[in-house]
């Protein structure tokens, strides 16, 4: 039974894909939104909670005496709730959900049954090993039940192996055994479609010495057949400049959005850490004063040099009920291309934004000078943090114009991160961090602790670079032009060249914290 617009008394069974969140199918994503209660099968689905709605019911396996799931999903569906039952890769296919189905049929609760990507076309996908080739034969089997490994040596296509990794030597015995030759390339792949995906490739005659030391655990699939040898043409996902790379970004979350998902293309794991917190004005009477002249008139230009500097004076707005109107006759400038953006989200565009260096500098050397015939008023705003450089000031007076130059937010240094994170930071846990201005470093250190020596140290430019260096840490890489995104751009190509160079030597290619002591090593 199945319902589109379930309502109550309703079960579903999802497929939770293979292990990326991002595989999940729309349907899934839909009723994920519906549900009134989630049963997770596993810790790794946590993620696809980011689809439901605040207040949803939680149930894990452990939290169900003697693991009875079947009663526990019945017994809220007949309480009237939509529970969505979460299951690995596709339901399917080796159900482990049978039992629970046919009680909910024996019951008369509705339930529908959701496909999810199955790891066996996915995972080789993300592998680079086309799942079915030139041969039409693609032929897929459960290693926990009692398999004829004779018939399956027949497979003239791509045979795949599910849960058979404590016995893959045994297998790949049994296989040769069966009339399989034992140069028959073999792939081995755990923690498919994820940035913990690693993959070996043999050949059935070598297996054994080639996952001697390979410390494979389930989930892993064992992909046996000729399309394995396209490996090397067709591997995408494991061949990313920073893949399975942890990287530190010591921004907020609001900031570093958009640079976290630039790093996630290129196959890292970012993970925020806010070294600054942004804190109101201790006295509002500035800023309320600098709003009242910007709507009379008082002002000629208004120049944000932050996203946190628009989303102060937007803050503002709204506590007066204005909104982007007010700036109607007014010439705003912006310091950067991200600030800008903050402007464009208010309603704003910019009249002014350097075409090159995009810093207070670079504002300066395009700002027009003051023309009395011209301007008919002199006097620019300018609503920045407490910290803020006399730079732009400076050079604004000496082009003629006066400037009111108005605290709109304090920065202070952010609470330290949970002890883990700091553990890691000073242990070699991240392959890199990227610091986006010299107070980034600053409070990192303030409240963490200095990154471990193995960790790539990727800064915005010299400035940053040479706080880096007073702090006694060595500049690996620095972006080319002032911009967050340069900067994830940069630390990508040294990634790729630490990769292409290790590759070049007949090296297995390894993240920076694999080089720490005592670190994991992938064998050769």
């Amino acid at each position: 039974m199945s319902s589109d617009s379930p309502t109550s008394g309703f079960v579903a069974f999802v497929g939770a894909g293979p292990g990326d969140p991002n595989l999940l199918t729309l349907r899934a994503a839909e009723l994920l939104a519906k549900a009134d209660a989630v049963v997770l099968g596993e810790e790794e689905h946590r993620p696809l909670l980011r689809h439901c709605r605040e207040g949803v019911q939680v149930v894990e396996d452990d939290d169900v005496k003697d693991n009875h799931i079947r009663d526990e999903v019945v017994k809220r569906a007949k309480g009237g709730q939509v529970v969505v039952r979460l299951c690995a890769g596709d339901p399917m296919l080796f159900s482990s959900i049978t039992e629970e189905v046919a009680a909910c049929a024996a019951a008369e609760v509705d339930f529908e049954i959701v496909p999810g990507v199955p790891p066996a076309t996915a995972v080789l996908t993300y592998a680079g090993i086309p799942p079915a080739t030139a041969v039409p034969e693609f032929r897929i089997v459960d290693a926990a039940q009692e398999q004829d490994w004779a018939q399956h040596a027949a497979c003239r296509g791509t045979l795949v192996i599910y849960h058979g990794i404590n016995d893959a030597v045994a297998i790949g015995k049994a296989l040769i055994s069966g009339g399989k030759p034992d140069t028959t390339p073999v792939a081995v792949s755990s923690g498919g479609t994820t940035t913990e995906q690693y993959t070996v490739v043999s050949s059935l005659g070598r297996l054994q010495a080639d996952l001697k030391h390979a410390g494979f655990t389930e989930p892993a699939l064992i992909v046996v057949g000729e399309a394995v040898g396209l490996r090397d043409k067709m591997s995408w996902f494991e061949t990313k400049p920073l893949f399975g790379w942890r990287v530190l970004v010591p921004r907020t979350k609001e900031q570093s959005r958009s640079l976290s998902e630039q790093l996630v293309a290129y196959g890292a794991v970012p993970e925020e850490v806010p070294t600054i917190s942004v804190e109101p004005p201790r006295t509002p009477q500035q800023m309320d004063r600098a709003i009242k002249g910007l709507v009379t008139g008082r002002y000629e230009w208004v120049a944000f040099t932050s996203a946190n500097a628009v989303k102060a004076v937007r803050e503002k707005f709204e506590e007066y009920g204005l909104d982007a109107r007010a700036f109607a006759g007014l010439k705003v400038a912006a310091v950067g291309d991200a600030t800008a953006r903050a402007l464009v989200e208010f309603g704003v565009k910019p009249d002014l934004l350097p075409s090159g260096e995009q810093s207070s500098e670079g504002l300066v050397a395009e700002w027009p000078p003051y023309d009395s015939m011209l301007d008919p008023i002199n006097r620019v705003l300018l609503p920045r943090a407490d910290i803020s450089t006399d730079t732009l000031v400076a050079g604004l007076t000496e082009l003629g114009w006066e400037c009111d130059d108005v605290t709109a937010y304090r920065t202070v240094r952010a609470a330290p991160p949970p002890a883990p994170i700091r553990e890691a930071i000073k242990g070699g846990g991240f392959d890199a961090v990227l610091f986006t201005s010299s107070s980034t470093v600053r409070n990192l250190v303030g409240i963490a602790g200095k990154p471990h020596n193995v960790t790539v140290i990727a800064v915005i430019g010299p400035q940053t670079a040479k706080t880096a260096e007073e702090f006694g840490l060595r500049v690996d890489v620095m972006s080319d032009k002032p911009s967050a995104s340069a900067l994830a751009a940069a630390l990508a190509e040294y990634g790729s060249k630490q990769r292409q160079a290790a590759l070049a030597a007949g090296d297995t290619p390894r993240k920076p914290s694999q080089n720490r002591r005592g670190a994991r090593r992938r064998p050769r």
